[in-house]
């Protein structure tokens, strides 16, 4: 997979063994930034830092089985088939501006969203090797239409901007909110069809004092600094706490009594600890709209996040720093509290930075520019994004991975891309070895029962109090039979 080693490429068996070999070595050691560039060896790779998972009472879990470890990617050695390059599928920019170029891919963006204990190796059945199947192809089937883009985006973007106006109109607490533009499609990391869209309604607030919820590091309180009497959120407030639920509640009367008189859309049934309120069109094909209202805090990030980010490696310190200086939001995402949710907790969300980071994603400046050498980064996130959609779809009347999600996907992706740093590491004549690669990370932290919160290194995303271990058991093993059957799952439409 690098190309500076000047190896043959290897035979498919070969590549497999290596992989064995590399994930018997099991975990090495906590997660920490490398002391030297990757660069040096060709081999090195960052480790991450180790911290706790979340118990079911909050409070930080030692370490037990499913402790932070280090993972290993497969080793390198072989490569994939040379296939063309693919092209992106959308372009940034306002939702309805043309397009920049001619190609099946571009057209105009879519509305403007305006997210202990040694290891084994890895069950792999004898006959599974790089070469089984074609990602280019999926990739091919997954590439977002011209055209489709465009009946999505007429159909949506009309809504949205009726319902911006209806929340400025007037005296309403969310008078001074604006539209963020985040999600899949601006991180041109879509698949399938334009059915599915994130949009955030960010509102900036006063001063304020943020309080940990159990030492989650991503759960908090929210009080005011000062005395909030004239404060327009001030009618939120329970005791000196801005209460979520309530704030949430009255947001969606508001859309809700705008929706009632558009025809062909609906709001769907709240979930239960949800911040999104879904919108579903009817016509002239069914989408889905989640609208999230989010508070910008334009302070410092809080301590719990001060480890994350480990980016130093990947795309640099100054890159790291910059991104640090931009806000950060708090979303109306209610934390687990035995069996309900505590209704008045808020959850960081860094979704603008996680458009960044994709949007920039390699340590040439020039990675996947128009004059830059192409990598295969996106092209992995959307196959692993798909691998988990058509997975949910198969087994879509199991209770097994209604708790699983892309942003899990997404952050295991970006733990693999801070252990393989550098360009080189992922051409795009790779790309099949880079996304064994991208699963085989998945499946490891599915087995050891981690996934490391990218921005808050404290917070375990596959806690036992997030997702039971049943559930993480049996997407690793339909994982591991789709990875060693040549994934038949993208093959089904």
């Amino acid at each position: 997979m690098d190309p500076r080693r000047g190896k043959a490429p290897q035979t498919a068996s070969k590549a497999r063994a290596a992989t064995s070999k590399a994930s018997a070595q099991g975990v090495k050691g906590p997660w920490e930034e490398p002391s030297e560039s990757p660069s040096a060896t060709g081999a090195a790779r960052p480790s991450a830092r180790k911290r706790g998972g979340v118990g079911a009472s909050g409070s930080p879990r030692n370490s037990t089985p499913g402790s932070p470890e280090r993972l290993q990617v497969r080793a390198r050695g072989a490569r994939a088939k040379k296939a063309p390059l693919d092209a992106e599928d959308a372009v940034e920019g306002q939702a309805v501006a043309a397009p920049k170029r001619e190609s099946p891919a571009a057209g105009p963006p879519p509305p403007e969203p305006t997210e202990g204990p040694g290891l084994g190796p890895l069950v792999s059945a004898p006959g599974a090797a790089p070469g089984a199947w074609n990602p280019r192809a999926v990739l091919e089937k997954l590439r977002l239409r011209r055209q489709e883009i465009s009946l999505a985006a007429d159909t949506v973007n009309g809504v949205v901007d009726r319902l911006l106006r209806s929340l400025k109109r007037g005296d309403s607490e969310f008078k001074d909110v604006a539209l963020l533009r985040t999600g899949s499609y601006y991180e041109h990391v879509k698949v399938s069809a334009p059915n599915e869209f994130d949009i955030m309604f960010k509102l900036g607030v006063p001063r304020i004092q943020l309080e940990e919820y159990r030492n989650t590091g991503a759960y908090y309180f929210v009080k005011f600094k000062r005395n909030p009497k004239g404060n327009p959120l001030s009618p939120f407030l329970e005791g000196e706490i801005l209460s979520a639920s309530k704030m949430l509640c009255k947001f969606r009367k508001i859309i809700k009594k705008e929706i009632e008189d558009i025809e062909d859309v609906i709001v769907e049934k709240k979930k239960k600890g949800s911040p999104a309120i879904t919108l579903l069109f009817r016509k002239p094909k069914e989408i889905s709209v989640d609208i999230i209202l989010a508070l910008e805090v334009n302070t410092s990030w809080p301590v719990s996040t001060k480890e994350g980010l480990p980016i130093k490696h990947w795309l640099g310190t100054k890159v790291r720093t910059h991104l640090r200086q931009q806000p950060f939001y708090l979303v109306p995402k209610n934390a687990k509290e035995g069996n309900g949710f505590q209704e008045e907790t808020w959850r960081l969300s860094f979704s603008h930075i996680e458009k960044d980071i994709l949007k920039s994603h390699g340590q040439s400046k020039t990675c996947c520019e128009s004059n830059g050498v192409k990598c295969c980064r996106k092209d992995c996130l959307k196959l692993m994004k798909y691998l988990l959609e058509q997975l949910k779809i198969k087994f879509e009347k199991r209770k097994e991975l209604e708790e699983f999600c892309s942003y899990h996907v997404k952050t295991a992706f970006f733990h693999v891309c801070t252990q393989e740093s550098q360009d080189s590491h992922w051409h795009t004549r790779d790309l099949e070895l880079c996304f064994d690669n991208c699963v085989t990370y998945f499946l490891q932290c599915l087995k050891i029962e981690h996934l490391e919160h990218y921005f808050i290194p404290g917070f375990n995303l596959f806690s036992r109090d997030q997702i039971d271990k049943i559930s993480k058991e049996f997407l690793s093993q339909e994982i591991e039979y789709e990875r060693n059957n040549g994934f038949p799952v993208f093959h089904k439409c």
